[in-house]
C-alpha cells in the first residue's frame, strides 16, 4: 500500500491528510479511502467511500499530457475511469487509429474505463464550417466505438453577442444532424453548458435537448459553468434540467470578477474565467445540494472530476491539484451520505 501527502481540499491550507491507496484493480470503482485530521472519525467504509454512490472519472489531461502518466495518476488516487480529452498533447479527435488503438491499450492494461470521449465537437462559431464540425463528430464518434463508452461531450456553437433568438433554428439544425449520427451507432450524445454557447443557460439548455427530441442528445452538467454565467445551479438550472441530466462534472466557482466588463455575454478575460474555480464545495456552485439531488434521483452516471484550479493553486503542481479537487468531491460526497436530505 503506498501513500501520498495531499491537501485537505475543503480547508486547502488549514491542514495536511494522508492518502491510503489501495493496489489497482480492474474496475470503473474508486479504490481509496481518506483519513483526514479534520475528520478524525470518518468511517472509511461508509462516509468517503464514494464508489458506494457513484463511479468517480477524471479529465486527465490536466494531470499530464501524456496518457501514460494520466493513467498512473488517476490508478494511484484509485479512479478507474478517464474522460478522454486529450492525449500526448493530441486533442482526442486528432488521434488516429493508431494512436487510439494504443490507448485502448493502455486503458484496457490499466483496467479503466472511459466514461465519455471529452470531444470539442461544437465549439466552434456557428457562422462557421458545418461540414468540418461534422468530420469532427465522426472522429470522436470512431474514438467512442475505439475506447468502448457510449458517450461524446458536445457543445451547442458559439453565438455572436448572446444573439440567441436570431441563430436557434441553425443551432437546432445542426444539433439535430448530430444527433442523428450518433443515434446510427447507439451513441450518446451530452451536451456541456460553457459560457457563449447557445445553451449557456439553463433555459437555453433545455430548449435545446427538448426541441431537438433525440435520447441521443442529454445534459452534461456543469455548475461552474452555470454560476459564470450567472446561473444558480441547484436552485434556477436543476429544476428545469434534472430529467435530461445523463453526466455530470464536478467544478464549482464563484462569480466571475466583471470589474470594468459589461454584464454577460459580454466577454471577461479568459483568465477571470479560470479565477473563479474552486473545489468542490467552496463555490457558488450548491454542489451539496446537488449531490443531494443527484441521490434522490437514483442518478447512476460518473461524477467527472474536471480541476481547472491552475490560477487558483499555482504554486502546487498539477498531480497536487488533482489531489485536492478529488478530496474536495470525496469529502462533500462523504458528507451527502452522512446527511441524506
Amino acid at each position: 500500500m503506498s501513500s501520498r501527502l495531499v491537501s485537505w481540499a475543503r480547508s486547502p491550507r488549514s491542514c495536511s491528510c494522508r492518502l491510503a491507496t489501495a493496489p489497482p484493480r480492474a474496475s470503473s470503482w474508486c479504490s481509496s479511502r481518506i483519513s483526514c485530521c479534520a475528520s478524525p472519525t470518518a468511517d472509511w467504509w461508509g462516509r468517503l467511500w464514494v464508489a458506494d454512490h457513484w463511479p468517480i472519472s477524471a479529465l486527465g489531461d490536466e494531470i499530464a499530457p501524456g496518457l501514460e502518466e494520466q493513467i498512473a495518476v488517476l490508478h494511484d488516487q484509485g479512479v478507474g475511469a478517464l474522460e478522454l480529452r486529450s492525449a500526448w498533447g493530441i486533442n482526442v479527435v486528432d488521434l488516429g487509429s493508431e494512436r487510439l488503438e494504443l490507448a485502448a491499450r493502455l486503458l484496457r492494461a490499466a483496467g479503466m474505463s472511459v466514461s465519455a470521449v471529452g470531444s470539442p465537437v461544437g465549439k466552434a462559431d456557428i457562422e462557421g464550417d458545418f461540414d468540418a464540425e461534422l468530420s469532427r463528430l465522426r472522429a470522436a464518434m470512431d474514438a467512442a466505438q475505439r475506447l468502448q463508452t457510449r458517450r461524446i461531450r458536445v457543445f451547442s456553437f458559439f453565438i455572436p453577442n448572446g444573439r440567441h433568438a436570431a441563430f436557434r433554428d441553425e443551432v437546432l439544425r445542426r444539433m439535430s444532424a448530430f444527433a442523428k449520427e450518433a443515434a446510427s451507432q447507439d451513441l450518446l450524445l451530452v451536451h456541456e453548458n460553457e459560457s457563449y454557447v447557445y445553451g449557456d443557460d439553463a433555459v437555453h439548455c433545455r430548449d435545446l435537448v427538448e426541441s431537438v427530441g433525440s435520447p441521443a442528445l442529454q445534459i452534461a452538467f456543469d455548475p461552474a459553468n452555470f454560476v459564470q454565467v450567472g446561473v444558480r445551479p441547484f436552485d434556477e438550472a436543476w429544476p428545469l434540467l434534472a430529467q435530461h441530466v445523463v453526466h455530470f462534472h464536478v467544478k464549482d466557482a464563484v462569480r466571475v470578477d466583471r470589474d470594468g466588463v459589461e454584464p454577460y455575454p459580454a466577454h471577461a478575460p479568459e483568465e477571470r474565467l479560470m479565477a473563479s474555480v474552486r473545489p468542490a464545495g467552496e463555490g457558488e456552485g450548491q454542489l451539496a445540494d446537488l449531490l443531494h439531488a443527484l441521490e434522490r434521483q437514483d442518478y447512476r452516471g460518473f461524477l467527472v472530476i474536471e480541476p481547472h484550479l491552475q490560477m487558483r493553486l499555482h504554486e502546487i503542481d498539477a498531480t497536487e491539484r488533482f489531489a485536492v479537487a478529488l478530496s474536495a468531491l470525496r469529502g462533500l460526497v462523504g458528507e451527502t451520505v452522512a446527511s441524506p436530505h
